[in-house]
């Protein structure tokens, strides 16, 4: 039997809104989830930009609101190619809602290790000759940064999918290479921002987060029988087979009931 959470010691008015239920939650219809998902994005969304965009003490520092919402819109200053990244952050924690990449840890350890790979990577570049070679290798800076953030995520557990641009964003944009050190606290805060929206909307009526601290594996895919066979059992890592089988035990309560 497992160990009694610590927040089953919590009063239910405060440990629901931490994730926590004494019961498991009821199956929402899927328009539930979609209205939930539609105003946890615009919530998050617009509370981020509001406290970025409108507080002189950021307006004042240079902050482009554009980082605390985690999307690439601001098109004039990025690449166009950058902006397929736009919400990729509240399409996890408010669409994805499940997900183990959406869930506290990656989404904090995600984001901050992008963003210190990121300020790490384009400080070391700076210290090139000139700022002519700089900008000669700006693709360079932001390619390792990207690179070096996805094994650093995978090191440490944290995968976060929108971390890539975190870290290639401290690289290639200009107003956030301008804020340099300051771009970890602006990541953390903004991180937190997203979380308490994320909190207050999922748990309404469905459950955020699924975990805290646990690592953050990704749920493997099932492989077509047309591309051929899958990883043996025997191959599998634990985290895998311990995700199989959680699946397969949700399945297996959904069709009983």
């Amino acid at each position: 039997m497992p160990a009694e959470h610590r927040l089953a010691r919590w009063p239910s008015w405060l440990s629901r809104w931490l994730g926590y239920r004494a019961t498991p939650p009821p199956k929402r219809a899927d328009y539930v989830v979609w209205i939930w998902s539609f105003i946890g994005a615009f919530c998050g969304i617009s509370v981020i930009q509001a406290v970025f965009g409108q507080a002189q003490y950021f307006i004042s520092r240079g902050v482009p609101s554009i980082i605390a919402s985690y999307v690439s819109a601001n098109i004039e200053a990025l690449a166009p190619p950058l902006s397929f990244i736009q919400g990729a952050t509240a399409v996890l924690i408010y669409g994805a809602i499940d997900a183990p990449l959406a869930q506290p840890r990656a989404l904090f350890g995600g984001h901050f290790i992008g963003a210190l790979v990121g300020v790490c990577i384009t400080k070391l570049f700076h210290l090139l000759p000139t700022e002519e070679r700089f900008q000669e290798l700006l693709w360079l800076a932001g390619s390792l940064a990207c690179a070096t953030s996805v094994v650093a995520m995978q090191v440490t557990a944290t995968t976060h999918p929108p971390a890539g641009a975190t870290a290639l964003l401290a690289a290639v944009n200009t107003e956030i290479r301008d804020l340099g050190w300051y771009y970890l606290p602006v990541v953390l805060l903004t991180s937190a921002l997203a979380l308490v929206v994320a909190m207050l909307i999922n748990n309404i009526q469905r459950r955020y987060p699924t975990f805290w601290f646990q690592p953050a594996v990704s749920i493997p895919a099932h492989v077509s029988p047309a591309l051929g066979p899958s990883t043996k059992v025997e191959d599998r890592s634990p985290e895998e087979t311990a995700i199989e089988s959680s699946i397969g035990t949700k399945q297996e309560s959904s069709s009983q009931v």
